[in-house]
């Protein structure tokens, strides 16, 4: 069995959005997302696939098709298969958001 610790997942980059790979296998992935202030995941559609997002720490805003919601910690949603979606860390602090996703692309 692997038992992790979600603090060995919250690297950040100062260019970009850093993804940190949890678990996967060929039908499912979790990661942390980590987000410096002002980073972004841009709006995007998966076409077969769902994504869940719960925020661990911090605040950002959260697009799920048309719709555009500010998430904090312990708050989530869900982008259906078809739907856009993207998260955006508008505040001056870091945001940390563990992502699942299945089936996994």
């Amino acid at each position: 069995m692997k038992v992790i610790s979600l603090s060995d997942y919250q690297q950040f980059s100062h260019d970009k959005m850093k993804k940190n790979n949890i678990f996967e296998t060929p039908r499912f992935f979790c990661d942390v997302y980590c987000f410096e202030a002002g980073q972004e995941q841009k709006g995007h559609i998966h076409g077969e696939q769902d994504k869940v997002y719960l925020v661990l720490e911090g605040e950002g805003t959260f697009q799920v098709g048309n719709e555009k919601q500010v998430l904090r910690q312990w708050q989530g949603t869900m982008a259906p298969a078809g739907e856009e979606h993207g998260v955006k860390n508008h505040t001056g602090q870091r945001l940390k958001v563990l992502v699942f996703v299945a089936p996994n692309p």
